[in-house]
């Protein structure tokens, strides 16, 4: 178990981190293609061994799990944000935190979110006009993270509180993107990086404060004037996230930090990969004519110009299909880690405890090895007869096993209605003549405002 896979050689100190920060996505695929299965790089001086094959990547999100765990190399700035939510958090509290959020998650509780998903799209439709020129992806993001903050905070966002969120996105975006410096510049340093990121946090931070302020006391629900509650309330009460978690720490369950750290997870995670995802599909739609007149002959037969709900989004296949070769081509997490609890073999290799597992979703969803012609849309891959013949994981935007991501059921109602609503009144161009590039952050962004023409139906 002694031989090292093969892969591209650093520079002293640095690694190959220069070379992943300048395009982490020519980065991974080159690697890919010139070293296989298993290769073997530095990040600084983290070794990472990135894995695309889909039998080893399997392994490791879910029939050897336990021997791995959400990594610890990543730097404290995440934890800075994220704490011990949902996504960073780790073995028995992990359990714990997922346990408790499973509610809020449950299939029947996400079918009845359909009309508020479908609600807010409208309003949002009400400012569009035809031939109006919109960034798309800001329209999304803003109206995704009025979906998730109702959804699971309970609560509305007014427009200050929503450009609040919005542009503070931007420095806690910019705090990820790969940067060979990050290895010696440590995050205390007093640089305007770090103190923009500390800063945005801190804002974003008050925004769910004043959430939670106004929201604690209606945990169990409504109250009569006298301020009881009913007993309908008591034995009905909102199962939204953040009611859970008060309620939770009424019995001394959830401590203020466990609640800060699971609706800041919430409100950017929960509304972020959505957004992007949406963004790339009116993209794709927009220079696919007629994948474009499917979506909407499949939209007009099946809802009849009427507001989509959540029973309409089950008999939108044509639409699920064209999201999910989207997240195929532009998936919003286009890389996961992992670090190994214990030394493992992979890919016929030693990966030694402690160093990192990259799982690539960019490399392995455009790879010829499991797809045909990787580089073309083609929604009908997602035919039943065609995605069957492919392994499990050569396609996994939501990742896989225990941790799968807990919100793939609302994320793809959401954006099914959201394309519903949309799609009934307007098309939208793309209006520059080059295609846009990516950065890679916590998700995959585009470099560019994302401008698109309205035009009427």
């Amino acid at each position: 178990m002694s031989i090292q896979p093969p892969g591209p050689k650093g520079v002293p100190v640095f690694g190959n981190s220069g070379q992943y920060s300048k395009d982490p996505f020519s980065f991974m695929t080159a690697c890919a293609e010139a070293y296989g299965d298993v290769v073997k790089f530095d990040l600084g001086p983290m070794p990472v061994y990135m894995l695309t094959n889909p039998e080893d990547i399997e392994r490791v999100l879910v029939s050897e799990d336990a021997k791995f765990r959400k990594p610890r190399f990543q730097d404290d700035a995440m934890g800075d944000l994220l704490g011990d939510g949902l996504l960073l958090s780790d073995g028995a509290e992990w359990r714990k935190q997922r346990e408790l959020a499973q509610p809020a998650f449950n299939p029947a509780r996400i079918a009845t979110l359909g009309g508020m998903m479908s609600e807010k799209t409208t309003a949002m439709l009400d400012d569009w006009q035809d031939g109006d020129l919109v960034d798309i992806q800001l329209e999304m993001a803003r109206l995704t993270v009025r979906i998730i903050v109702d959804a699971m905070l309970g609560a509305s966002l007014d427009e200050e509180r929503i450009r609040t969120v919005q542009e503070n996105l931007e420095p806690l975006g910019a705090r990820f993107e790969p940067d060979p410096l990050r290895v010696i510049v440590p995050d205390w340093a007093p640089t305007r990086e770090n103190r923009d990121y500390k800063g945005a946090i801190e804002t974003i931070e008050r925004v769910i404060d004043d959430i939670v302020a106004e929201r604690r006391g209606s945990e169990f629900g409504a109250s009569d004037h006298d301020g009881r509650r009913s007993a309908d309330a008591v034995d009905d009460p909102p199962m939204d996230l953040l009611s859970i978690i008060l309620r939770a720490q009424q019995r001394g369950e959830q401590t203020d930090q466990q609640l800060r750290d699971e609706m800041m997870t919430m409100l950017l995670a929960g509304h972020d990969t959505t957004a992007l995802t949406l963004t790339y599909f009116w993209y794709l739609l927009s220079q696919h004519p007629d994948v474009e007149a499917k979506v909407q002959q499949e939209v007009d037969e099946v809802l009849g110009g009427e507001t989509p709900a959540a029973a309409d989004a089950r008999q939108m296949t044509y639409t699920d299909r064209v999201l999910h070769e989207t997240m195929r081509l532009y998936p919003p997490v286009y890389t996961m880690f992992r670090e190994p609890r214990v030394d493992v073999r992979l890919g016929g290799y030693r990966v030694p405890e402690g160093s990192g597992v990259m799982l690539p979703q960019w490399v392995v969803h455009r790879s010829p090895r499991w797809y045909d012609d990787p580089e073309t849309f083609d929604p009908d891959r997602w035919l039943p007869d065609r995605r069957n013949q492919r392994p499990r994981f050569s396609y996994f935007p939501f990742g896989g096993g225990p941790r799968h991501c807990i919100g793939k059921q609302f994320s793809m109602l959401e954006a099914k209605l959201i394309v519903g609503t949309v799609a009934q009144q307007f098309e939208l161009d793309y209006t520059r003549d080059e295609p846009f590039s990516l950065r890679g952050s916590l998700t995959m962004h585009p470099r560019e405002p994302m401008a698109m023409r309205l035009r009427s139906r």
